[in-house]
């Protein structure tokens, strides 16, 4: 069994308010073409492809079918689907490899969040019995989250207010995110979140490139090497749930081996200002650690896509030689209810 799997390569669209022009196919195509293109494999050479998405964005059954498409799955290839953001495909691609089935691996994922109210949408998400009736959308149990802290003495408005200044002004040097630089901060949304503490709406795709030992080195300049990588969840009924601290976030960390040394940079998939506290807390992250330097999904938050986009944008920040020691965490579900953890090594300098 190979232990030695590394991320080596990392591609994303321009992240927009509306695709209307394109399907998710041909929003997805160039960024297929980009991340074989940085390592020099063609699709044949790709031992497994995993993707993530969601047929309740796309509005049809089994829509990511269509996506394979952009891929080439003919001749027949080894490919796997989650109905998750593509962190979870990652995962999944991850524990192949380690299998020794295949020595690289592509996983994808994307999201046009535009075509229709994704508040709404991710009701779906919600208890069927005693939750998703009510109707209580994504931004309103946000919403609840941030009292629940400032209530607790955890934060209060002006520090949120903080976190998403800084996170616009950190995606100023991205030009793939969708906010850049000053964003006002906005009329309430639901007390006490205003605009500028939930995300944009927006499409958007990303995709990288998994391989194993040697192929690793070979492909990549310096490996992303996924050093552990655990996934967790909380109770379903939020009435169980203390939305001030998020324990799977801190077991999935421990797990993956976060806690054993310090890390320089964390990419973290907090989606209002409001969860970058609760995981800031539960991921004991220091002032000296740089937290989403990308702008996170408080910049850009492509449905589906944006969890994989943190392990991505951590991975290309070992690449450039930016952090030795990275963490990078995806979420689903509402107020932090699923949560992946991945530690990422650069090779010694």
């Amino acid at each position: 069994m190979i232990c030695d799997i590394a991320l080596v390569a990392f591609a994303q669209t321009d992240h927009r308010r509306t695709t209307d022009d394109l399907s998710e196919v041909e929003m997805l195509m160039p960024v297929l073409h980009d991340v074989l293109d940085r390592t020099g494999l063609k699709t044949a050479d790709i031992g497994f492809t995993c993707s993530g998405s969601s047929d309740y964005l796309a509005g049809r059954a089994f829509s990511f079918t269509l996506a394979l498409d952009g891929v080439g799955a003919w001749p027949p290839i080894s490919e796997s689907h989650v109905e998750m953001d593509g962190a979870w495909a990652l995962y999944e691609a991850w524990t192949k490899l380690l299998t020794g089935e295949a020595e690289t691996a592509l996983v994808y994922s994307y999201g046009k969040s535009s075509p229709g109210s994704v508040r709404d949408v991710l009701t779906r998400q919600l208890d069927p019995y005693y939750v998703a009736p009510l109707w209580p959308d994504s931004v309103a149990l946000a919403a609840l989250q941030a009292q629940a802290l400032i209530d607790a003495g955890d934060t209060d408005e002006p520090a949120l207010a903080a976190v998403g200044a800084r996170s616009r002004a950190d995606a100023a040097a991205n030009s793939h995110a969708q906010l850049r630089g000053s964003v006002p901060q906005g009329d309430y949304l639901v007390r006490p979140l205003r605009t500028g503490d939930c995300p944009p709406i927006g499409d958007g795709a990303a995709a990288v490139i998994l391989a194993a030992g040697d192929r690793a080195r070979e492909l990549c300049e310096r490996p992303a090497w996924i050093r552990g990588i655990d996934h967790r969840i909380e109770a379903h009924s939020l009435g169980v749930r203390d939305l001030t601290d998020s324990p799977s976030t801190r077991l999935a960390a421990e797990k993956a081996g976060a806690f054993e040394r310090p890390v320089d940079l964390a990419e973290l998939h907090a989606p209002f200002s409001s969860q970058e506290v609760v995981l800031r807390k539960a991921l004991r992250l220091g002032d000296d650690v740089r937290v989403n330097p990308s702008g996170g999904a408080l910049a850009a938050n492509p449905m589906m896509a944006a969890g994989l986009i943190r392990l991505g944008e951590a991975a290309a920040a070992i690449h450039r030689g930016e952090s030795d020691r990275a963490l990078a965490h995806a979420t689903s579900g509402p107020c932090l209810q699923q949560n992946l953890v991945a530690v990422l090594e650069g090779d010694p300098r």
